[in-house]
Order: C-alpha cells, then sequence, then structure tokens
C-alpha cells in the first residue's frame, strides 16, 4: 500500500520519521562490507518475529552492545558478554539470537581467515533484476536465491540465516529491489 507523508509516497515507513528515513534513505540500497552485512544479518535475526520499526528504535543501543558491529570483537564475545546483553534492555533480550549473532562473527572471521569475506558470499546470490511489484502481495517471503543463500551461508558455519530472514536481508540491502510501483523510491 503506497502512503503519503511530507508529499512523498511510500510502500511503507509512513508516519514515523525514523521509519520514513530509513525507507528513503537506507532500505533497497547496496550495502557491501563484511561489518555493514553483518550489521543488517544481526539486526534481521532479532527482527524475526518483531516489528522492524522496534529494531529500528533499538539500533544505536544495539551497535553499543555489540562493539559497533566489528565481527573481530564479537568474534571474541564468552559468557559474561552473553549474560551483559541479556541484562542490557536497550536491546532485544533473546540469549538464542545473542548466541547466533556471536557464532556469525566467528563465521564471518573464519570466511576472512580463508581469504574469502561475506561480501562477497552475500552478492554472489543476488538474483537478476526482476519486475517492480505492483504491490505487497507481489513480494515474497523467501526465493530460491535467498534458500540458497541461507544455505551457503549454513555451509560456513552461520545459523538463524533461514530463506526469510536471508530474503529481508537482501530486499534490505539492496540484492533486490521490493520498492512497490509508485513509491517514491522505486527506481
Amino acid at each position: 500500500m503506497i502512503t503519503e507523508t511530507n508529499d512523498l509516497l511510500r510502500c511503507f515507513g509512513t508516519g514515523d520519521p525514523l521509519y520514513e528515513r530509513y525507507h528513503d534513505e537506507e532500505w533497497g540500497l547496496p550495502v557491501h562490507g563484511d561489518a555493514a552485512l553483518y550489521e543488517r544479518m544481526v539486526l534481521e535475526g532479532f527482527q524475526s518475529g518483531l516489528s522492524w520499526l522496534t529494531i529500528l528504535r533499538k539500533r544505536e543501543a544495539f551497535r553499543v552492545a555489540f562493539s559497533g558491529f566489528d565481527p573481530v570483537a564479537v568474534a571474541e564475545f564468552g559468557d559474561d558478554d552473553v549474560e551483559r546483553l541479556m541484562s542490557d534492555a536497550g536491546i532485544v533480550r533473546n540469549r538464542l539470537k545473542i548466541a547466533a549473532a556471536i557464532t556469525n562473527a566467528r563465521a564471518v572471521v573464519a570466511l576472512q581467515q580463508s581469504g574469502g569475506s561475506l561480501d562477497e558470499v552475500v552478492w554472489s546470490h543476488q538474483p537478476p533484476r526482476a519486475a517492480r511489484p505492483a504491490d505487497w502481495t507481489a513480494v515474497p517471503a523467501s526465493t530460491e536465491d535467498s534458500t540458497a543463500l541461507a544455505k551457503d551461508l549454513k555451509s560456513r558455519g552461520f545459523v538463524f540465516v533461514g530463506p526469510t530472514t536471508m530474503y529481508a536481508l537482501m530486499q534490505a540491502c539492496g540484492l533486490v529491489d521490493d520498492h512497490i510501483v509508485g513509491c517514491v523510491a522505486a527506481q
């Protein structure tokens, strides 16, 4: 559904300035670099089952709690860090998701140590550009490409990276462009 605020037509995010900025300035634009992609992966994982706006509102606290999403730093987190994170009201306190964030940081570091990068793995699964969706009913929850990305990441030691979460990552990081027809961000 296209909604209008500030004379702009948006496919989502209208009504909250933080959400509008995310829609207008970030969602669907290409994201590169291991730390930036790791951040998006962690946030998408924490968002599972929650509102994306909830995660956006806590994003700065997540950045502080997870050492600026530096995979090398997070890979060193131990039990004391897990307990610290579990007591941090600024983030979503879910032990499984916290553990996944640490495991995935270690997987990013392992990729880097083997001469690869998260950036290369993620972007190797970019599909050909598809027709712009006419409305949200035309936007899939997952695709063959997100399923392949999930499988690839799991084979490299990543966890909590199912096809739906990976499709959300692909949308957020610009591998696919699902801004619907008529949206100000549709290009």
